[in-house]
């Protein structure tokens, strides 16, 4: 098909009534909840299948068209509220329709989705389809019509199916030409010109399944299918909303710790009701990775002049701050994941960071009132110290410790007498934690001036300073060896107060190294080497120990303990360096080697990039660009990793890829759980995404110590397999086993083309095929494989799963929504009898094998909306109301067989006692339910222990 079917059908009635409908309702037409100025529109035909948007031709007081994105509703999500509004200036172009199945093999030679093998699916929608395919596809059609390309990347994973689901290094460029995804802007200009939901294939009339697009009868309209058939991708980042108007908005600058995206639509299995046009997500967290039979997108094309984003602080912005390396570039270089940057942006005067561990890599920026110079990261990585003076330069300065996270925590001041100026962690000999600083770190150059100045140190822990102590005098700002036999600064002079052989640093003398040259930017090492690194300005010396002559701070240049020049490193042609700093809690296996932080500055002097230079090799390695970055600081964690021969570290433990999906993130999380209290838990909650919000580990007695297993996706036959594979073989203490009864999924498939976890996704992790290749360590627990686990890639994002031992924690109390969702048709099951009948079986097997170790099951029923009892539905996965209420007497009755099994069902046909404030949507309970859940089941629990 070079053409498509929706173009040639329907196009040539939409430019017969366009201009009537102008001419008839003028440019200001009201439309659902707000005034929109309708751009005109015209057959794209350099771009087959493509209309043309004219947004340019329409102004308004913004200076384009508007486009409105999310709104006041009060019962919206927090990231749909409150309503922005998006002045779009520029002309682009997108498709009619969703990509098809045709369209996208004719590009990428394949697809994903079984639906499209069959026959006359030309014309259906593609899906199963992740951000990255769109991506994919979109550079790909570009090339082919001899356009650059909209989207760049460094490397790119796939999984079994040919899906790809990660790309790291992942930069959007919006000023290229090219075929792209449409912004979310731009998908709702066009949505909100014809926006009928009820007028689209929706859950009422597609019989829950896809259809051919533009295939829904329609009175007239440029777009088909956006407010049904399938969901869509976007191009956005999920950014949150600010009731302001910003001229051509793209989104977010990235995706936060989760690497949110936006997908908008309605879908086959959505009520018309549930479709909103300002909605932007799914039942669980969308990052690129996600992919669903239900979800596709649509492709655009044009660019965009003077792009905007807005980050989560509601802040516009017409620059980013972009991650360069990818995770794996970090871990190469520093043998784990665990790894933080911290920096200055310039251009706001805040310090920003980025958390390696998470993969899917974003740039945190922390708005403050307190200027921010000289960051340095605690020793365990939770902190920033930092001061509002900067090297250089004499007078005030404070310094404030603060969280190196989202919290939105006040700085702590740190309160001593005088100036506190470059502060930086210490760990002393008894372990306790403390900041040494210097009382002015301004010019070096005048011996008086530079000794009636000090160097200082003051304990910290738990929010409280112990009395300062005076080290020595002059303000030696560059680092402290740990045996106080060195200690050096610059700015001006590279000045080092060295002890003598058998001295102590009370004995130490003050001398000038580099011949009395200008120096600045001085680094001890932190690994024991007493190596200095700093800058100069192409001096004499340096000249001659590198054998040219070179520009200011062009070379990096590397003295040992005694000031000796022992190695200059290049910087990149046309840059200098600034600001270099040795990482931190890293040691080279390399004794000459090494890893330093540093600006580079560009030929107008901008520090437009933060680099990592490889002391031993003199490779460079872009971290982060951006458009005044300064004053890096980057931090490794120590993780002892037992030295063993029975574990590869390539696969041990290795449960996730960088740039993942939600789902697997949370799966890795639970491995580490699984592993950290296998000797400790003698209660476990297994299941869907209900018990991982709805039950809370440590509101037990505390007889009992619970770890929550629960995730997301789900099947009864994954909780078998995971109780078989990994439980029952490690967690020796276990005596009860709670499992969700979600019998409104009971429509799942068990084996390799099913739902299960292990038959599917856990052959894309290399952890889980290396623990089922050694029989899932059933002859005993490797030693290490926690530390290995805890040591490869996961989320900042771990204390919503770590904190309460498995229980998700990130979710905000709602409502259980007077209209909720269906998402399967009530009567599936009566047709698929033997679907209940597996999964009943499935289930049996856990209490099987349960009773064969003297444990208890218990059968949870979680609570959903009271309003499915309006409905034909039992819940928001359908199950008609009379089979459900039979098959749950059906489930009771296995206790007369089973006795160590029991149904505590708390749904109770929906007239159970969980009110609005206690749930998250229509069937998940936000933390107030979770409360009193876990009370009711601490009860059962405490009943069986009195029978006992």
């Amino acid at each position: 098909m070079s053409k498509s079917f929706a173009h040639t059908f329907f196009f040539g009635k939409v430019l017969f009534l366009v201009p009537f409908l102008l001419v008839f309702f003028g440019c200001d037409t009201f439309f659902g909840e707000h005034v929109w100025l309708n751009a005109p529109v015209e057959a794209d035909n350099a771009h087959d299948g493509l209309i043309l948007i004219k947004a340019s031709k329409v102004k308004n007081s913004s200076g384009g068209t508007l486009s409105y994105l999310g709104t006041y509703a009060s019962s919206a999500k927090a990231s749909e509220r409150p309503q922005l509004r998006a002045a779009l200036n520029y002309d682009f172009s997108m498709g009619m329709h969703e990509v098809t199945c045709a369209e996208f093999k004719s590009i990428m030679g394949t697809t994903f989705d079984e639906r499209c093998n069959g026959e006359d699916s030309d014309l259906l929608p593609v899906t199963k389809v992740t951000y990255y395919d769109a991506v994919l596809y979109s550079n790909e059609r570009s090339k082919r019509e001899g356009y650059d390309t909209s989207y760049s990347y460094t490397l790119t994973t796939f999984d079994g199916n040919g899906n790809c689901i990660s790309m790291e290094g992942l930069v959007f460029h919006p000023e290229v030409d090219a075929y792209r995804l449409p912004t979310e802007a731009e998908w709702l200009m066009a949505a909100d010109r014809d926006w009928n939901p009820s007028g689209e294939w929706n859950a009422q009339n597609s019989g829950f399944e896809p259809k051919n697009v533009c295939s829904y009868p329609r009175l007239h309209g440029e777009f088909c299918d956006m407010g049904g058939n399938v969901k869509e991708w976007v191009s956005d980042w999920l950014g949150y909303f600010k009731d302001t108007t910003i001229t051509n908005y793209v989104g977010g600058p990235d995706g936060g710790v989760l690497g949110e995206r936006v997908i908008k639509g309605g879908s086959y299995r959505n009520e018309p009701s549930a479709i909103k046009l300002y909605s932007r997500g799914d039942v669980y967290v969308v990052t690129s990775a996600a992919k669903s039979e239900y979800l596709g997108f649509r492709i655009a094309f044009g660019k965009i002049p003077g792009a905007v984003w807005m980050g989560r602080d509601g802040k516009a912005r017409d620059s980013r701050i972009i991650p360069m390396a990818s995770a794996t570039n970090i871990k190469n270089a520093f043998d784990t994941y665990r790894t933080m940057l911290v920096f200055r942006n310039d251009v706001t005067g805040n310090l920003a960071y980025v958390d390696y561990v998470n993969g899917t890599l974003s740039v945190t920026e922390i708005s403050d009132s307190i200027d921010s110079y000289h960051p340095d990261i605690s020793p365990d990585g939770r902190l920033v110290v930092f001061c509002t003076g900067m090297e250089g330069v004499s007078g005030k300065s404070e310094a404030y410790i603060r969280s190196l996270s989202t919290s939105n925590t006040k700085p702590l001041k740190v309160k001593v007498d005088g100036n506190v100026s470059i502060p930086r962690w210490r760990v002393l000999e008894n372990g306790d934690t403390a900041i040494v600083y210097v009382s002015d770190a301004g010019n070096n150059k005048d011996d008086g001036e530079f000794k009636s100045k000090s160097t200082w140190m003051v304990t910290y822990g738990n929010g409280r300073f112990g009395t300062p102590q005076k080290l020595f005098d002059g303000a030696y700002h560059g680092g402290i060896s740990d045996d106080y036999k060195l200690a050096v600064t610059g700015a001006r002079l590279l000045r080092a107060r060295v002890a003598p052989a058998g001295g102590t640093l009370a004995d130490a003398r003050d001398t000038v190294w580099y011949n009395g040259e200008q120096a600045c930017n001085v680094s001890l090492a932190t690994d024991g080497s007493k190596r200095v690194a700093f800058l100069d300005f192409g001096g004499k010396t340096g000249a001659e120990f590198v054998g040219e002559s070179y520009g200011t701070h062009e070379r990096l240049l590397i003295a040992d303990s005694t000031g000796k020049l022992i190695k200059a490193i290049a910087s990149p042609e046309g840059f200098s360096f600034d600001h270099a700093e040795w990482a931190l809690n890293y040691v080279s296996p390399d004794p000459d080697g090494g890893l330093i932080v540093a600006t580079l500055t560009n030929a107008n002097g901008a520090h437009t990039k933060v680099v990592l230079v490889n002391v031993g090799n003199g490779s460079i390695l872009d971290l982060v660009e951006g458009d005044e970055l300064w004053h890096p600081s980057i931090w490794r964690k120590k993780i002892y990793v037992p030295e063993t021969d029975k574990l590869d570290p390539d696969s041990a433990g290795v449960y996730l890829r960088p740039s993942d999906k939600w789902e697997s993130v949370i799966m890795r999380y639970k491995m580490e759980l699984l592993w950290k209290y296998r000797d400790s838990a003698n209660v476990v909650i297994l299941g869907s995404s209900r018990p991982m919000f709805g039950v809370t580990p440590l509101g037990f007695n505390k007889k009992f110590f619970a770890v929550n297993f629960g995730q997301t996706p789900n099947s009864i036959y994954m909780s078998r397999d995971y109780l078989d594979h990994y439980i029952f073989n490690h967690m020796k203490n276990l005596k009860y086993i709670v499992v969700s009864l979600d019998i409104d999924f009971w429509h799942k498939v068990d084996g390799p083309y099913g739902d299960n976890f292990f038959y599917t996704d856990f052959r894309n992790y290399p952890g889980y095929i290396y623990d089922e290749n050694h029989d899932f360590w059933k002859d005993g627990y490797p030693e290490g494989l926690l530390e290995f686990t805890e040591n490869s890639v996961g989320s900042s994002d771990e204390r919503y799963y770590m904190k309460d031992r498995g229980r998700y924690a990130n979710a905000n109390c709602g409502s259980w929504r007077e209209e909720p969702e269906i998402e399967q048709d009530s009567l599936y099951l009566d047709e698929h009898r033997n679907l209940i009948d597996d999964s009943k079986d499935a289930l049996l097997t856990i209490i099987k094998e349960a009773a064969k170790r003297d444990i208890r099951v218990v059968g949870l029923i979680f609570p959903q909306s009271p309003a499915y009892a309006e409905t034909g539905a039992f819940g928001r996965y359908g199950l008609r109301r009379s089979s459900a209420e039979k098959l749950i007497n059906e489930l009771k009755s296995l206790n007369k067989e089973y006795p160590n099994f029991v149904v505590m069902d708390e749904n109770k046909m929906g007239k159970h006692d969980y009110t609005d404030m206690m749930a998250v949507d229509e069937d998940h309970l936000c933390y107030g339910g979770s409360v009193v859940l876990t009370s009711r089941l601490n009860d059962l629990l405490l009943s069986w222990e009195a029978k006992k």
